[in-house]
């Protein structure tokens, strides 16, 4: 999936182990081994597929490089006070040459504890919002990398596309995630145009999921946005979802396999593969993190579930079936 810096203009806009795991590289045509063992500090704010692939497309390249290195991997188990503990515990190890930091929680909490060595973010919706970053085409002293934010994704649209009567769709997010935020934000504006009403619930844990959806029990149908703790639980989001007959969508993609109708996203291994890119500058070739611009993904790819449509109750076109690149119905 080719990636791009994305212009200011367009911001109107899994589980980890917490082990210390230790990599070997896999042998390739012709990879690069400068002789160094780097140490690299991967955190998560909490575990779920998306932000595993992220992990998965990091390794992937690293590998491919033939870059020796061991993670040193946590998740804060989607509580902040966990991200500042985690981000404290990195910047104290000195073994520690770079620091992943995967989601905007916890990129937070590592920028704010690291002030010196490397820090790569991704899946991070919009690190300019976040403080992250001063700009999408300058990165910070220390920290850059890549994010989620996907303008052409237009999620309130899919759902019109997928449920053409579609009148109100209720979005369940945090309120303590940036991210999901923004995603609001762009939802209401994508809305108004629709003429569709996003009815909004807020929630400050995972604790409260199921309270949250209790509160969208009349919509016509559920949006997700790429919410890190509402993800973590969207078993229980398609469960709800099931038993009210209320379609559920999502802007992460890796949900359609646990039972959403339809995602148009992007591929969170491939974020983290162009994350990995510039860990191997940064570590093997020298370059500055701060010559680095952060940047975004503008493809998408339409996937869909049309068994996972029907025990919401919900029969999908044939043209809205063809338009799709997968179909997960099993």
């Amino acid at each position: 999936m080719k990636l791009r810096r994305l212009l200011p203009t367009l911001l109107t806009v899994g589980a980890l182990s917490l082990a210390m795991t230790a990599c070997t590289p896999a042998e390739t045509e012709t990879p690069v081994d400068d002789g160094t063992q780097y140490t690299i500090g991967v955190a998560v704010i909490v575990a779920h597929p998306a932000l595993q692939a992220v992990q998965d497309g990091f390794e992937e390249v690293l590998k491919e490089q033939g870059v020796n290195y061991t993670l040193v991997v946590e998740n804060a188990q989607g509580d902040p006070a966990n991200a500042v503990t985690i981000a404290s515990s990195f910047a104290d190890n000195e073994k520690i040459d770079l620091m992943l930091a995967i989601s905007t929680p916890i990129a937070q909490a590592i920028s704010g504890a690291e002030t010196e060595r490397p820090i790569l973010f991704s899946a991070v919706t919009d690190p300019v919002d976040a403080g992250l970053v001063p700009s999408w085409e300058q990165a910070g002293a220390n920290i850059t990398g890549t994010s989620d934010l996907n303008p052409g994704a237009k999620p309130v649209a899919l759902v019109k596309e997928a449920m053409p009567d579609a009148t109100t769709v209720g979005v369940l997010y945090s309120t303590s995630e940036a991210n999901s935020l923004t995603q609001l934000e762009q939802y209401k504006a994508e809305a108004a145009e629709l003429g569709i009403t996003i009815k909004e619930q807020g929630i400050t844990s995972a604790n409260e999921v199921t309270t949250g959806l209790e509160a969208l029990g009349e919509v016509d149908a559920i949006l997700i946005p790429t919410d890190n703790t509402v993800v973590a639980a969207i078993s229980t989001v398609v469960a709800f979802g099931e038993d009210k007959q209320i379609p559920v969508f999502c802007a992460d993609n890796s949900t359609i396999e646990y039972g959403t109708v339809a995602t148009r996203g992007l591929s969170y291994k491939d974020l983290g593969r162009r994350t990995g890119e510039m860990a191997v500058e940064i570590l093997r070739d020298g370059k500055p993190v701060s010559e680095i611009a952060p940047e975004a993904t503008t493809g998408t790819e339409l996937m869909i579930n049309s068994a996972a449509a029907a025990k919401f109750g919900l029969t999908l076109s044939p043209e809205f079936i063809d338009s799709a690149v997968s179909d997960f119905a099993g």
